[in-house]
């Protein structure tokens, strides 16, 4: 009994520290591919917020609610149930139990996606639900959006804020809807950062003491390999 009680105070002394990580920055900076590549090589649980804007502003699609009218929007904001699944190799996102992993990627979802997310009503309910998910989270997690360190979890154990040229995201985009013309979607792009950044609640914004990485001339691997090194260091510390 004792040698078991004795390697399992061993055990909790070196397992690493559980930590959130909030990765925020706008469209094409890598945050999704980075955020969920740092949570599977620590361990980590993941959440894509920006998936969960995008299925609610899919559902209010697909029932009919005038996406231009922040009124009707705000009323329906509370009807759709999403769960989102955290394993980073394999994320996954439910509305009202139906899979909209796929149908939330459409062009016609990313058009509407900011009026959407920008209803205060509806920020504050998948804000709720955010934190919920993070505390939940007994290793820690990943989590990546535009707001995360400034309004999700301000008290995040470490913030990084990742940017790129509107060039390099463009082009990064560009390769990931096949076909897509590059400066249509390098406009479109920095449409959408001037909607998410002018929005009055919760815009787009670097955290005071979030750390910023630029990834215009890095490559995924390296961006990877930044963030794992800044989140084991505060691990370390804690």
């Amino acid at each position: 009994m004792s040698t078991t009680v004795e390697t399992a105070s061993a055990a909790a002394r070196t397992a690493p520290a559980a930590v959130i990580v909030a990765i925020d920055g706008p469209s094409g900076t890598g945050k999704s591919s980075t955020s969920k590549a740092v949570a599977a090589q620590l361990g980590l649980s993941y959440l894509d917020t920006g998936a969960q804007y995008r299925a609610i502003t899919w559902w209010m699609l697909n029932n009919g609610i005038d996406v231009q009218n922040p009124a009707e929007i705000a009323m329906a904001a509370g009807k759709p149930v999403l769960v989102s699944g955290t394993d980073p190799s394999a994320p996954t996102i439910t509305v009202d139990g139906e899979d909209a992993s796929g149908p939330i990627r459409t062009q016609e979802v990313t058009s509407k996606v900011s009026a959407v997310s920008a209803v205060p009503e509806v920020r504050t309910l998948i804000t709720e639900l955010q934190r919920s998910i993070a505390r939940q989270a007994e290793r820690g997690i990943v989590v990546e959006g535009r707001d995360i360190g400034t309004t999700v979890l301000p008290d995040a154990d470490i913030k990084i804020f990742l940017t790129a040229s509107p060039e390099a995201r463009a082009a990064r985009r560009s390769g990931e809807l096949k076909g897509s013309d590059l400066a249509a979607t390098r406009e479109a792009l920095i449409k959408r950062d001037a909607a998410d950044s002018g929005r009055k609640t919760s815009p787009l914004a670097k955290a005071g003491d979030a750390v910023e990485v630029d990834t215009t001339e890095l490559t995924l691997a390296q961006v990877i390999e930044c963030v794992v090194t800044l989140v084991g260091e505060k691990q370390a510390a804690k």
